[in-house]
Formats: C-alpha cells, sequence, structure tokens
C-alpha cells in the first residue's frame, strides 16, 4: 500500500470527511502488512500466488467520491484491468480494490477509547483480504444475492475470527468483542 495523502479532511459532496493523519497511516500500512501475512499463510499461497490476486488498499485520501460509502468500515471494490501494451480487451483481469473508510473507523475508535487502531485495521483488512481470496478462488462470486452476501459475510467474519485468534495482538479481544454478533451468528433466510 502506498502511503496516503495527507491532511485532516476529504470533501465529499459539500461535507468534509475526517482522513487517517500521517502517524495513523503508518499503523494502517503496519496492519496491511501484518494481515497479508496472516492471511496467506492460512491460505496457504506463495508469493506468486498471493501477487496474482491483483488488489490494493488504499485509504480515504486516495479514494474518488464514487468509492466513499458510509456506514461501513471498507468496501472491495472490483475493476477490471489490463496490460496497455495489449490490444483492448486483451488479457483483462480482475483488480480489487480495498477501500478503507477513514471517516467510519475513527468515529467507532472515539466511540470505544479502549478499541485500539492496529488491531481493528488488522480485522478490517483481514477480513477484507479474506474476501478477495475467496473470490479469486471461486469459492464466492462477486456478483451474489442479497441473501448469499449476507451469508458470505458471517463465513467470512468466521475466517477473520479463526485466522486472528491464533496470534497475541494487544487489543484484539476487544475487537472480537466488538465483532462478537458476526461471530457467532446464525442467519435463517427466508
Amino acid at each position: 500500500m502506498e502511503d496516503a495523502a495527507l491532511s485532516t479532511s476529504k470533501m465529499d459532496g459539500t461535507k468534509k470527511l475526517e482522513i487517517f493523519d500521517i502517524d495513523q497511516i503508518k499503523v494502517v500500512n503496519e496492519s496491511v502488512k501484518t494481515a497479508e501475512d496472516l492471511v496467506s499463510n492460512f491460505y496457504k499461497m506463495s508469493a506468486s500466488q498471493w501477487r496474482g490476486l491483483k488488489y490494493d488498499v488504499k485509504t480515504l485520501a486516495d479514494l474518488c467520491n464514487s468509492e466513499i460509502v458510509h456506514g461501513p468500515f471498507a468496501q472491495v471494490l472490483r475493476y477490471e484491468a489490463g496490460n496497455k501494451d495489449f490490444p483492448i480487451g486483451a488479457a483483462l483481469h480482475d483488480f480489487y480494490k480495498i477501500c478503507l473508510q477513514d471517516h467510519s473507523i475513527l468515529p467507532k475508535l472515539e466511540q470505544s477509547p479502549d478499541m485500539k487502531l492496529f488491531p481493528f485495521a488488522l480485522y478490517i483488512i483481514s477480513h477484507e483480504l479474506i474476501h478477495i481470496v475467496r473470490f479469486r478462488k471461486f469459492l464466492q462470486s462477486f456478483e451474489a444475492s442479497p441473501r448469499e452476501r449476507m451469508a458470505e459475510e458471517t463465513r467470512v467474519h468466521e475466517k477473520t475470527h479463526e485466522i486472528l485468534n491464533k496470534v497475541r495482538v494487544p487489543g484484539m479481544g476487544r475487537v472480537f468483542k466488538f465483532y462478537d454478533k458476526w461471530h457467532r451468528r446464525t442467519h435463517v433466510f427466508p
């Protein structure tokens, strides 16, 4: 992940949204590295397999307006990408973008002073990376019904908990407590 541009706010229409400061960007970058290691090890992916996922992680400062959502802490978007040296349509591949929503993460941390940025960002990023792995391994379709998306969210929260429960990260217990409703969720679908 490249370091995000620095400022204290980003315009979204007429609203200013709070973005990560330089120290928070450093913490997020470290959580990305840790999440990549944990998720790739869990899925037993080689370095070349991991590079084949073709994704990037961006914070609010680097998102365009269409990539900003209100409520979720992050979202994964899928784009088609290709090599400019190939003819149009040739050698296209999926490129995923994890869009961190600083303006949703920061207020949650302010509301929960016992929850720290590193374990919270580690959970969020690990969760989104698991989605990408599952899309690339055809374990889940990116285009899914709302019902299937909800079931997938539950599966991915379970996997996230399984991966992160095996490592000692100060403050992770508080993050698990925050996500407990997802970890223990049982869905009854119509």
